[in-house]
């Protein structure tokens, strides 16, 4: 594959505006969470600031930032990571609304609890030990134990009190992580959830902690404040992890997430031209869509060769870019599979992405390298 200009596809419809409730992004490009860690003690600087405005200015219509800790002693993943509490941690966040905003897009918080994925030794309280549905995770790092009623009722609370922190900072809606094994996706996946009262068992009885958060952000937000729904089958520490086994199966947490309150779903595919299940050649979105009535957003290797590896995107490859899967893309994005596109390292790697593809300049599109990541200071527009 390569990054030149022949038979490279059309791509105008992804820049159409899309309407989600009261809120209309102008494209349908999003700037998918990645965590960077450049947030000491849980507040975003004028660097992270500069990190978000600069992508909006490249010409995405959607930024979602990175996971950010709900107000739970053990939420944090490290210290490094934005907290979406406190007043510091606010005042940062203002900024950070405030100039995505000037720049023209609009800007989702995603809510993290990392549950059994934490690092103790980057927190604040290493010798408290993280909670999860149960005490299994693979290549689990640190000292844990199962929630009790009056866990599960806390954490529930700090989603709520989070989005209406977030929603008072100016947000345009919240992404909620529910993915890749942190505590949301653990209480899904059946390995890490193997409780026998009404958290645990069932498809529908697993499904029941996240639909109890995203009832209480709706709650604690209104229900006509934007939330986003991060899923995934696969796990950082598991790419073979699977919380549905069939269409059925998916059916069963989807509608009742929908039900209670999702109003778009974030699916996080390692390649989004995948299909999900035999039978068909829809991705996670495509079925997702169908099965839930709601829109989607689709993820993975947009615009790059290879998949995404490891917890974060410092964790990653070095990888060119790949022209050739966007052909495949806007297939998927016209016959109707999901309604937004977010792309993670290829905007890392070039702020301008949506602008540059929008105006069919991919020969100036830059492979994705992991020192991308680790650059706190963002070149001007």
């Amino acid at each position: 594959m390569s990054n030149g200009q022949t038979n490279t596809p059309a791509v105008e419809p992804l820049f159409q505006p899309f309407d989600l409730n009261d809120l209309t992004l102008s494209n349908r490009i999003a700037m998918s969470p990645m965590t960077r860690q450049f947030s000491p003690h849980g507040v975003p600087g004028a660097d992270v600031a500069a990190y978000y405005a600069r992508r909006a200015r490249g010409g995405a219509g959607l930024i979602v930032t990175e996971g950010s800790a709900v107000p739970h002693d053990v939420a944090h993943y490290t210290n490094r990571i934005p907290h979406v509490y406190g007043e510091a941690a606010m005042a940062g966040w203002r900024e950070v609304v405030r100039q995505v905003h000037d720049a023209g897009a609009k800007i989702f918080v995603q809510l993290w609890h990392t549950g059994l994925g934490r690092y103790t030794k980057e927190t604040d309280n290493p010798d408290v030990p993280s909670v999860g549905p149960t005490t299994w995770f693979p290549d689990h790092p640190t000292p844990s134990r199962a929630m009790d009623e009056r866990d599960i009722a806390d954490v529930i609370a700090a989603f709520g009190a989070a989005a209406a922190n977030a929603k008072a900072a100016g947000f345009d809606g919240v992404n909620v992580h529910g993915a890749h094994g942190y505590l949301l996706d653990a209480f899904l996946w059946d390995k890490t959830n193997t409780r026998d009262d009404a958290w645990g068992g069932t498809v529908a009885a697993r499904t029941r902690f996240a639909v109890e958060v995203v009832r209480e952000v709706k709650r604690r937000a209104g229900k006509d404040f934007p939330v986003m729904l991060r899923i995934s089958q696969w796990k950082a520490l598991d790419y073979t992890a699977r919380i549905a086994e069939t269409p059925q199966e998916l059916e069963v947490i989807v509608t009742a997430l929908a039900d209670a309150g999702v109003d778009i779903f974030d699916c996080s595919t390692r390649r989004f031209w995948l299909p999900e299940f035999e039978g068909s050649d829809l991705n996670l979105a495509g079925w997702t869509k169908k099965l839930s009535g709601r829109p989607t957003m689709t993820v993975g290797s947009v615009g790059l060769e290879g998949p995404l590896e490891g917890r974060r995107v410092d964790f990653h490859k070095a990888m060119p870019v790949a022209v050739e899967n966007l052909a495949r893309l806007m297939e998927m994005f016209g016959r109707g599979d999901f309604d937004l596109v977010a792309v993670g390292r290829g905007i890392l790697a070039n702020p301008d992405w949506a602008n540059l593809v929008r105006a069919g300049r991919f020969s100036e599109l830059r492979g994705y390298d992991p020192e991308a990541s680790r650059t706190r200071l963002e070149p001007a527009a």
